[in-house]
């Protein structure tokens, strides 16, 4: 049977694929020391089993960046995926909320004074012993 006879035949057609859906999670990204790796800190807040109070607990995750394009600090939402190493088991979904980044002038910062009382201090040990 040709392609097009296939298509006519009841049944012949392939079974849709049910929509998949992942296991994701939404947390903060407290590293990205690692090469294509960042760690998500996921933090949740559940009902304590025995006291009933609210207990938040966080759980790191290690996901995959390919692109490296998350920063510490970052919202991200990492996605289930099949085991890439030993602890890597997720993978970057999208950047949820991008870090603030704060830029400091460095006049602003008088960074010689606290290096003078460090010497200072030193030098009254010294004295002292003496």
């Amino acid at each position: 049977m040709s392609d097009s006879q296939q298509a006519q035949v009841p049944g012949a057609e392939l079974p849709a694929r049910p929509d998949v859906r992942k296991n994701e999670k939404v947390g903060e990204v407290v590293s990205t020391k690692m090469t294509k790796t960042i760690v998500v800190v996921v933090t949740r807040r559940v009902p304590h089993p025995m006291y009933k109070r609210i207990v938040t607990k966080k759980k790191k995750f290690y996901a995959h960046d390919e692109l490296e394009t998350a920063k510490t600090g970052d919202v991200v939402r990492i996605l289930e995926h099949r085991p890439m190493s030993k602890l890597k088991r997720w993978i970057l979904g999208d950047i949820v909320r991008r870090a603030v980044q704060v830029t400091v002038e460095p006049s602003a910062l008088d960074i010689a004074a606290p290096a003078r009382a460090a010497v200072t201090r030193a030098a009254k040990k010294k004295a002292k012993k003496k």
